[in-house]
């Protein structure tokens, strides 16, 4: 289980619980219309956590499940959704609690949703919100095309307004964003030494949601995304739920 999906029997079976509380019990149509699934729940939920783990293909995963490769992209295409992460409850203490956000470039398929980055990719640029202190993912925004820059991304992301009252620490690329950003050094005006101090501390801990992409991208769905439309929202979605269970203690 934890080889192939990332989680303990028992963090899957929380997942599990999540996806059954939203409905996935349901047939291909819709609760109560339509053929029932060939598959048991359980297997179908195993089946998109393969999935964004392995990034295998449809027609690679479909004789591991005994199934035809459309029935797979079916169920990937109606449990993906369901596997997104749950809201997390914004902290009593904000003035006590510290966030981290930053961009990473996925490499995806569709011409509409990426564009040709700096790797010299088509990516799309995803803005992730972490907790500084637990490395939870907090939230995660709407993919930008890659060739925005992160300023641009975060403001079009929407999340501004779910940190509003909580201090979110940045990188020097969200000037004028209203985030904590370290000092700029400017042309003969050297940083007091007092500031340099300050960009070090920022540094070390922004590190962090560094740790967090890399953790990720251990699901190879964010190496090399073949969804279409909002399967790449989808796909960065559950595998933020699915690191958080893998944390969660």
């Amino acid at each position: 289980m934890e080889t192939f999906t990332g989680l303990r029997m028992s963090r899957f079976n929380r997942l599990l619980r999540v996806v059954r509380e939203r409905g996935g019990e349901g047939p291909g149509r819709g609760r109560g219309r339509g053929r029932p699934w060939c598959l048991a729940l359980p297997e179908r939920v195993l089946l998109v956590a393969v999935y964004y783990r392995t990034n295998l293909t449809m027609r690679q995963l479909a004789p591991l499940f005994g199934v035809c490769p459309a029935t797979v992209c079916r169920i990937v295409a109606r449990l993906g959704p369901l596997l997104a992460l749950e809201p997390v409850t914004r902290p009593a203490q904000v003035a006590e609690r510290l966030w981290i956000v930053d961009g990473t470039l996925v490499p995806v398929r569709d011409r509409t949703v990426g564009a040709s980055s700096k790797n010299y990719r088509f990516s799309a640029n995803v803005q992730v919100i972490i907790d500084a202190d637990t490395r939870l993912v907090v939230a995660t925004g709407q993919p930008a095309p890659g060739n925005k820059a992160d300023a641009h991304a975060w403001r079009d992301s929407g999340l501004a307004a779910h940190c509003e009252g909580v201090a979110v620490l940045a990188d020097g690329a969200y000037v004028n964003t209203g985030l904590v950003v370290p000092h700029r050094r400017r042309a003969g005006r050297p940083l007091l030494r007092a500031q340099e101090e300050d960009n070090a501390e920022h540094r070390r801990i922004r590190a962090r949601v560094e740790h967090v992409f890399a953790r990720m991208k251990n699901y190879k769905i964010l190496r090399d995304c073949r969804q279409k439309g909002s399967g790449l929202h989808h796909a960065v979605q559950a595998v933020a739920h699915m690191h958080n269970l893998a944390l969660a203690t």
